[in-house]
């Protein structure tokens, strides 16, 4: 029997922004794989008719010079399309690309993308949960693949294409794994709060163990080296509060507000979805909105709550 063709688009784009409701493509690059061999690639860069953040240049280094030339996105959506055509995208952080192409596919004719999206940054974190991050660069180095000149559409494109199949081999043997736990989910549950709760306890004996280790120091102990080269020091900082109102200025005078205040998101978010605001502010705000991400968690509710 001859085997089924599975095809599957992996894309990348670099945007003039991060808010995909106001920035544009300005660049494209999707690689066509069938049963995970590349097969075809089509790539361009756009011309997006608008200005180009300097903080995505600083990313891209596309500058607004080099798309002056390039198609628009009304004359590169054709051919775009018809290369995604009705086949699932493969992407990383995938929601971020697809609802730029989403927007994109509306302001073209209308219509609001209907093909399927895969998550390789999802899956990743899937297969390896313990790695300190899951980006491209990680996962490509995981599966020793090359990737050069970062952060432009092809070549990324091109670094998740030849890591993507090793990946999806890996996940779906983890997904098989998993379908074939489903009768037994009652006891896995028992099972994960047993692990939970000798977790919680290791986490408190280490934290005894700090405390031990602190008081040594603070008794005047000298470093501990093990057998195996781990040394144990001890080391104190000081840190201070600042008053945002008078050191504003100077931050953003300097660049470095952005990096110095971290927005608390999840407030945000509960804010605009409250009733403190009237429509206006929370219009305001959703107009701000600059990125996309997706998280998926499950949770575990206390007896008696």
């Amino acid at each position: 029997m001859a085997r089924k063709k599975i095809i599957e688009i992996v894309v990348d784009i670099e945007t003039t922004g991060l808010d995909y409701t106001r920035e544009k493509m300005v660049e494209f690059a999707a690689i066509r794989l069938e049963n995970g061999k590349i097969k075809d690639t089509y790539q361009s860069l756009i011309n997006p008719q608008q200005h180009i953040r300097k903080s995505s240049i600083a990313i891209h280094g596309i500058t607004e010079s080099m798309v002056a030339d390039a198609p628009t996105e009304a004359e590169v959506m054709p051919a775009i399309l018809e290369f995604l055509g009705g086949h699932p995208i493969v992407a990383h952080n995938a929601i971020f690309d697809y609802t730029f192409l989403n927007e994109s596919s509306i302001r073209f004719n209308g219509k609001e993308l209907t093909n399927a999206r895969i998550d390789s940054q999802q899956m990743f974190k899937e297969v390896f949960p313990d790695l300190e991050s899951h980006g491209l660069g990680m996962l490509t180095g995981k599966f020793n693949v090359e990737l050069v000149n970062h952060h432009r559409a092809m070549d990324d494109a091109m670094g998740l294409a030849l890591a993507y199949p090793a990946l999806k081999k890996l996940y779906l043997q983890k997904y098989d794994w998993e379908l074939k736990q489903l009768d037994n989910v009652e006891y896995l549950f028992e099972r994960f709060l047993r692990i939970q709760q000798t977790v919680t306890t290791l986490q408190s004996e280490l934290q005894d163990l700090k405390s031990v280790f602190k008081l040594y120091f603070e008794q005047g102990g000298t470093p501990i080296t093990a057998q195996s080269g781990e040394t144990l020091v001890y080391n104190s900082k000081q840190s201070f509060g600042y008053d945002l109102s008078q050191i504003k200025g100077v931050l953003e005078e300097v660049g470095a507000f952005e990096k110095a205040v971290k927005i608390n998101t999840s407030f945000i978010d509960r804010l605009v979805g409250g009733y403190r605001l009237d429509e206006e502010k929370r219009a305001l705000i959703r107009g701000a909105r600059q990125e996309l991400t997706e998280t998926r968690n499950i949770q575990v509710i206390k007896a008696g709550r």
